[in-house]
């Protein structure tokens, strides 16, 4: 932080210095102002790109519902509350304000960090940056080509021969949505784990060995966060989890770092 003659404190735009030696001690206040700004700054992107969606989120929960749920007229959706569609919508536009704004927390958290990181170490936070929307992409795209038409075949398997089924249109874009946003972050635990032993924050060897303790905290994740009471969607979420951890630490290894 840069440090005003009034002895308060400017937000540093990554302009000031060129490592640790720019940064100061700064009261908690001041560190707690900031962080609230650079979250203000996220939120309100998130907000913003929700607001442009919204008059097409219609057209993306048609193409999503069809695309995912079984043809024909066992797919429609059934109305049970007044505002459900105007729900629906405000989800779709939020998870692609969500997605969107995945990246910007990001480099807000580097711009918060930034004084007390190394040139190195900038330049590793900063090459996340759009590694981190691009893992929210494959995140999206993996739930949506293969979570979800599991989840919903799965439903219909054991649920066909003892009941009618109908989808209601509130509960089942829950999941939905919940699936592709939950995806998009799952998936950035790879980046996570690069950038920390990068910044030399931890190593491989660490997280090797303290694996059952990352696993442990994936299932409480998956099954805190998922709608399913099958118990379907949490175990993938939480394989998903696992694969991705150890997948890192695999390429990790075979790359000797």
């Amino acid at each position: 932080m840069a440090e005003t003659t009034e002895g308060s404190h400017d937000v540093d735009e990554g302009l000031v210095g060129d490592g640790p030696a720019s940064d100061e001690e700064m009261p908690l206040a001041d560190h707690i102002e900031e962080m609230v700004y650079r979250l203000g700054i996220v939120i309100v992107v998130m907000a913003i790109i929700s607001g442009i969606i919204f008059p097409f989120a219609e057209f993306i929960i048609n193409f999503l519902w069809y695309s995912v749920l079984p043809g024909g007229d066992i797919a429609r959706p059934r109305v049970y509350h007044p505002l459900a569609l105007i729900l629906a919508r405000l989800k779709v536009a939020t998870l692609g304000g969500f997605i969107i704004a995945l990246p910007v927390f990001v480099y807000q958290t580097y711009l918060f960090m930034r004084p007390g990181l190394y040139e190195h170490e900038r330049r590793y936070y900063l090459a996340s940056v759009p590694a981190s929307l691009v893992l929210a992409g494959v995140g999206v795209l993996f739930a949506y080509f293969l979570v979800l038409p599991a989840i919903f075949t799965y439903f219909l398997t054991y649920s066909q021969d003892a009941a009618t089924i109908a989808f209601g249109l509130t509960q089942t874009f829950d999941l939905i949505v919940l699936m592709m946003g939950l995806f998009a972050a799952v998936f950035q635990i790879p980046l996570f784990i690069m950038l920390a032993i990068m910044m030399g924050l931890t190593t491989r060897r660490w997280l090797a060995d303290k694996r059952l303790y990352f696993w442990g905290a994936f299932l409480g994740i998956a099954f805190l966060f998922s709608p399913d009471p099958t118990g379907m969607a949490p175990i993938i979420v939480a394989a998903t989890m696992i694969g991705l951890f150890e997948g890192t630490l695999l390429v990790l290894r075979w790359v000797k770092r």
